[in-house]
């Protein structure tokens, strides 16, 4: 088995690496890299995003093949796939950071800035609660609502089709927290920097096959 972490520029992907290193069995490989050869081998991908929503974007367009690679592989061969801050963000129709922006359109939504107020800050920063919708999906295993998980965002993402919504943050508002749809899986918030709970949810996300 092999996993492969999509390095387009704008993700922190070392970090993310080194915390799968911990979660993974000895026999499932860890790779970085923005080959697409790479990215056609793989048994699952992950793209992880710190910056701006254009910027991902852009960063994923940059590589020649890149995006149409990975598109291949998520919608077409329905690999394992799994969006982390941006990372998840990107996946949405369109992105309203900094002007508007087309995403990848893997599931259906906007990504819309938080709005701050006296009492509410933004960037959302730091550790929030889950609160988990009644699903039981495999990535989910042995999370549960109130487990505290590691966020950094000024925008979050509005799901077309609540369904897509696994679980949300309450920061002013409900904050999308999860959002899943058939091999596709987006997280928020940071699962290598959230200590046990995202150490968890990473090695499900590594034994899942949809």
């Amino acid at each position: 088995m092999k996993t492969v972490i999509i390095d387009y520029g704008s993700g922190n992907v070392e970090s993310v690496f080194n915390a799968l290193l911990l979660v993974k069995n000895k026999n499932h490989e860890i790779t970085i890299s923005n080959n697409p050869a790479e990215i056609k081998s793989a048994n699952s991908l992950i793209l992880p995003g710190v910056g701006a929503f254009a910027d991902c974007i852009n960063g994923l367009k940059s590589v020649s093949g890149l995006a149409e690679e990975v598109r291949k592989q998520v919608i077409t061969e329905k690999k394992p796939f799994l969006g982390i801050c941006v990372g998840m963000q990107v996946l949405a129709s369109i992105g309203y950071e900094d002007g508007e922006h087309k995403g990848l359109s893997f599931i259906s939504g906007k990504v819309e800035k938080i709005i701050a107020s006296e009492n509410l800050k933004v960037p959302h920063m730091g550790w929030n609660e889950l609160i988990i919708k009644e699903v039981k999906h495999p990535v989910l295993q042995n999370i549960k609502t109130g487990d505290h998980v590691y966020f950094a965002n000024s925008y979050f993402f509005r799901c077309q089709n609540q369904n897509n919504e696994l679980a949300h943050a309450e920061y002013g508002s409900q904050i999308s927290a999860i959002i899943a749809k058939d091999n596709i899986f987006g997280v928020q918030f940071h699962p290598e920097k959230s200590a046990e709970v995202g150490l968890t949810l990473l090695k499900n996300f590594l034994n899942w096959r949809p």
